[in-house]
């Protein structure tokens, strides 16, 4: 299988680097091709210029290599932290000029933009990873999880994805090293339990072994 990475934070440090680190080497493991994007390293443009609006456009080189690889991936991991309840502007930009029409959805014919889109995304797992320093209750009591809106139901499934899982680590100015270690484990076997291991063999059904 072909997974696309995509990271977004700007700390080469941080712990969402560590995940990264984390899921490519568990992905590699496992014997998949996996196409890694660190944004903020790339330097990567968020603004969106009025030429590239259009589905037809004539569009840059890299952003038609980033919808190329965005097309033909099987599967998607994102990794980001939560600033101010979405992700960093390098990584809504990267939606705004990657996740466009004719590569992750179309809409019918006679449809003028209005209707809900057709998902184009061959790729129908996605695994995004997400980092905080606001507890699970007040994320969601008090500010209703935007993340989770904004993934699943404003981009993702509208673009054709049915298997999506999040998953939240915070606190994270609080958190030990040893927490930390356990929660780079868990990603270990998000990863897994989402894409699984083609280092393992089918049996053959006729084999009695």
């Amino acid at each position: 299988m072909t997974i696309l990475v995509i990271l977004g934070h700007p700390d080469p440090d941080s712990f969402n680097h560590a995940i990264a680190s984390s899921v490519r080497e568990t992905l590699q493991a496992s014997k998949h091709h996996v196409i890694f994007h660190d944004l903020y390293a790339e330097n990567f443009d968020p603004c969106l210029p009025k030429e590239e609006i259009p589905q037809e456009a004539d569009l840059p080189e890299l952003i038609q290599q980033y919808c190329d690889e965005l097309s033909m991936a099987d599967g998607i991991v994102i990794i980001h932290p939560n600033w101010w309840g979405q992700p960093p502007a390098i990584l809504t930009g990267w939606i705004d000029r990657v996740v466009r029409p004719g590569v992750a959805y179309r809409f019918d014919e006679g449809d003028s933009g209005e209707g809900i889109p057709v998902g184009l995304l061959k790729a129908k797992s996605v695994l995004i990873l997400n980092t905080s320093n606001t507890p699970d209750d007040r994320e969601k009591t008090v500010f209703g999880d935007p993340l989770e809106l904004l993934w699943k139901r404003c981009v993702l499934e509208l673009c054709g994805v049915k298997n999506i899982t999040r998953r939240m680590f915070n606190v994270i100015v609080t958190s030990t090293v040893e927490q930390r270690q356990q929660w780079l484990e868990e990603v270990k076997v998000l990863v897994m339990d989402m894409f699984g291991d083609k280092t393992t063999k089918r049996k053959d059904p006729g084999s009695k072994k």
